[in-house]
């Protein structure tokens, strides 16, 4: 089996990363945010076209106050200083999710990085942030009856033109770091036929090793789309 074109990560265990090293759980942030940057480098070794990143989903606004403040600090800290890290290796930034919720700045920082990288072509990053999937599924149904007044949807091809990942398309590969097993409200629709892996390796911890061990168990499955393989 070829490599997947599209993977899509649930980055979990900044938190347990940081209460077994004794710091801070901002610090786990901050070793997640390093871990970002060696899979990067690592999928771009591997040729994927497309990384899906959950970095913040909707559901996290219910954490501590103090948390999602150092969050929100720390993701407009790393997008004024990464954009010069992506540009140099000709990978693409997009930021997926709601924006209302975020202060302008942010918004207005998110908007600057992902113009000074749009030209880029080798690999895109889509950075989840106050994603949810069923919020993408609810957004795209409404974009979609504003841009179609009167009209009822006729199937799934006339709808995937509005979600927010649609210029990343289907899901090959869904990883999950930190021994939970279950999806979260990620890529719900993109999803529908990934290939899930799941480990227990807390994200910061998550090296080039960890990659090559996804890619290989990938080569090793076999995709059916809810087909029949033809016996002899």
């Amino acid at each position: 089996m070829s490599q997947p074109t599209h993977v899509a990560i649930i980055m979990d265990g900044n938190n347990r990363w940081a209460q077994r090293e004794g710091l801070t759980g901002l610090s786990g942030h901050k070793a997640g945010g390093e871990a970002v940057k060696v899979v990067t480098d690592r999928c771009l070794h591997h040729q994927i076209q497309h990384l899906t990143l959950f970095a913040f989903s909707s559901e996290n606004w219910a954490r501590p106050a103090v948390e999602v403040k150092g969050l929100m600090e720390l993701f407009a800290t790393t997008l004024k200083k990464d954009v010069k890290r992506l540009n140099d290796r000709n990978v693409r930034l997009r930021v997926v999710g709601r924006r209302d919720r975020l202060s302008k700045r942010l918004v207005g920082l998110i908007e600057k990085a992902e113009a000074d990288t749009a030209g880029n072509t080798a690999m895109t990053v889509n950075l989840a942030v106050d994603y949810g999937g069923r919020w993408d599924i609810v957004q795209a149904a409404a974009a979609f009856a504003q841009a179609n007044p009167g009209r009822v949807i006729g199937d799934e091809s006339e709808l995937e033109p509005y979600l927010a990942l649609a210029h990343s398309g289907a899901v090959d590969l869904l990883i999950r770091t930190a021994g939970d097993h279950r999806v979260s409200n990620f890529t719900l629709w993109q999803a529908a036929y990934a290939e899930l892996y799941f480990c227990d390796t807390l994200w910061p911890d998550f090296d080039e090793a960890a990659v090559d061990q996804c890619m290989a168990d990938f080569a090793g499955r076999e995709r059916r789309y809810g087909g029949r393989k033809e016996t002899a």
